[in-house]
């Protein structure tokens, strides 16, 4: 759930919990720091600072995705290859830089890094969180642009319906649930969350029914070509003038 809360999907930048995990680790094991103090300390002051450093890695590689649309155009592979890899170069050091600073430095130099990005670059953190804020809505443009979405239209809105209803119920039945409990103590039921696994299930069924539909479809389709040749073959056949017959 931990992951889910703070995990980047659909391109967004969140916090990175995984570079403030190692952080928090390090310092807890290696300056013998509580764990709860290792992640107050330096653990979320660095996850925070690498929103603004993954926003910058992620603009800095459309540089080499420029590159390779030209190279496309001159079918110069060897240097699509290339590019593709130098890809590589802004993610690492989006994480390599704030990580060596965290540790060479420790985690005053890192709250005092935040502090001054929000004070005194507030124009360049502001504009980095407003980029970071239309990297979802540019994910989701990019997943309609290539799915098959005119041919599978209904099912995009069962998706968004289905999904929509029940984070309506599950919400109000929390709601519920956290209502009963202020006003009965007795009351400790809890309510579990909209699962996302019966989300996906009911996007796998939907996506198996449409296939098996499209299988049946094609198999028809090769069976009625398959038939047409072989009566035309015989036909071919019957209608055969023979040299023993002129």
């Amino acid at each position: 759930m931990t992951v889910l809360g703070v995990g980047t999907f659909g391109g967004a930048s969140k916090i990175d919990a995984n570079s403030g995990t190692v952080m928090a680790t390090a310092f807890a094991i290696g300056a013998g720091m509580k764990p709860e103090v290792a992640v107050a300390a330096l653990g979320v002051p660095v996850a925070s600072l690498m929103i603004q450093t993954d926003i910058v890695a992620r603009f800095a590689n459309t540089f080499f995705q420029h590159r390779v649309d030209k190279m496309i155009d001159t079918e110069n592979y060897k240097g699509i290859e290339r590019n593709y890899l130098y890809g590589v170069l802004p993610w690492t050091l989006s994480r390599g830089i704030p990580v060596f600073l965290a540790l060479a430095f420790g985690g005053p130099f890192v709250r005092t890094a935040v502090s001054y990005m929000n004070e005194n670059l507030a124009w360049l953190s502001n504009g980095l969180a407003t980029a970071g804020a239309l990297l979802p809505a540019v994910g989701f443009a990019i997943l309609l642009r290539y799915l098959p979405v005119k041919k599978h239209f209904p099912y995009l809105i069962l998706g968004f319906i289905i999904t929509a209803l029940f984070s309506t119920v599950y919400g109000n039945i929390g709601l519920l649930g956290t209502t009963v409990a202020g006003i009965d103590s007795k009351f400790t039921t809890t309510f579990a969350s909209l699962p996302m696994l019966a989300i996906a299930l009911i996007g796998f069924a939907f996506a198996l029914l449409e296939y098996k539909r499209n299988t049946e479809k094609e198999n028809n389709v090769v069976e009625s070509t398959t038939n047409t040749t072989e009566t035309k073959d015989t036909q071919e056949q019957d209608g055969e003038i023979h040299g023993d017959e002129i």
